[in-house]
């Protein structure tokens, strides 16, 4: 297929920058930290860091994965984590102010359990350092692991994503071969079969060669899992060895996903060229849902949820 044109004039965004922008990138590399906006090259990152707002990624800066899509590094890891990490990210959050923090993850397929114990432990630490955050745990599929996901879920986040990123037909050619459309639908099917009142969010990437309808095929099966937040957005290619665009959406295709989501019953779907996975739409929408709304005390001893037999 012939490569597609100079992007179109909806996907041009100012670049970052800005003394809100220089101020938290240093309190980020004061902690060592990490944020997705950075890693995956994200196009909103002027917008945000401007706004104060930032999505940080745990676990290093390396997956163990390599989907075809994707600006994170990857490699081989050797099974070891910082451990002062979540106190690092609450330090950070504390200080930039935020309402609402995105806690995002790389997959580390090197760990035993994926990494969610680490993840539940940023999660406690955010909520004793900073207990009127709103926190969104967006994690990976832990390799299937249902008792990986009980440790996230016992850590009592108030959203709980995870993106099934492509249409069924696109996941082979685009995801590593270890991520599975139908694992990722029952990932998220586990964490509301879990807590039935915690929202639950994914997200898909268009223009990598879906077709109109697989998009709302996949918005279907989604919603048959009981998402309740969409996001869905325009791929863009990071570097040249990454997969190719095979086609710019027009925004107005995008209103029509919106209103085909809407009509499928989701509470909220945020769609659109730039939008992402973590999007301030997406975001004041689930703030405001759990404003005022009595919020999940964390399980005690989450980190026994982990001795559970595999399944859901």
């Amino acid at each position: 297929m012939a490569r597609p044109p100079r992007k179109p004039s909806w996907l041009r965004v100012r670049p970052p920058g800005g003394q809100t922008h220089q101020e938290l990138k240093r309190t980020l590399r004061k902690g060592h930290l990490h944020t997705v906006c950075e890693e995956a090259l994200c196009p909103n990152m002027g917008e945000c860091w401007r706004a104060g707002t930032a999505t940080m990624m745990v676990l290093g800066d390396t997956c163990t994965r390599g989907c075809r899509f994707c600006g994170v590094g990857s490699g081989r890891l050797d099974g070891t984590v910082d451990a002062s990490e979540p106190a690092e990210v609450a330090t950070a959050v504390a200080s930039m102010g935020l309402e609402y923090v995105v806690l995002t993850m790389v997959n580390r397929d090197d760990l035993p359990d994926g990494g969610a114990e680490h993840v539940a432990a940023t999660i406690a630490q955010l909520r004793r350092s900073c207990p009127e955050v709103l926190v969104e745990a967006l994690v990976g599929d832990f390799a299937g692991r249902a008792a990986s996901v009980d440790t996230i879920c016992a850590a009592a986040p108030d959203v709980f994503a995870h993106n099934v990123e492509v249409v069924r037909s696109m996941t082979p050619a685009l995801r590593d071969g270890r991520c599975s459309y139908d694992g990722s639908l029952t990932v998220l099917r586990w964490a509301k079969e879990r807590d039935p009142e915690r929202l639950t969010k994914s997200s898909l990437m268009v223009g990598v060669g879906e077709t109109d309808d697989e998009v709302v095929a996949a918005m279907a099966d989604l919603r048959q899992v009981d998402v309740d937040i969409l996001t869905i957005g325009q791929y863009l290619q990071p570097s040249r060895k990454h997969a190719p665009v095979e086609r710019y959406v027009h925004p107005e295709v995008f209103a029509q996903w919106q209103r085909a989501g809407e009509q499928l019953g989701f509470a909220c779907v945020a769609s659109g060229p730039l939008v992402r996975s973590s999007y301030r739409a997406a975001e004041v929408f689930a703030a405001s849902r759990l404003r005022g709304k009595p919020r999940d005390a964390p399980a005690a001893g989450t980190a026994a949820a982990t001795d559970r037999p595999e399944g859901p």
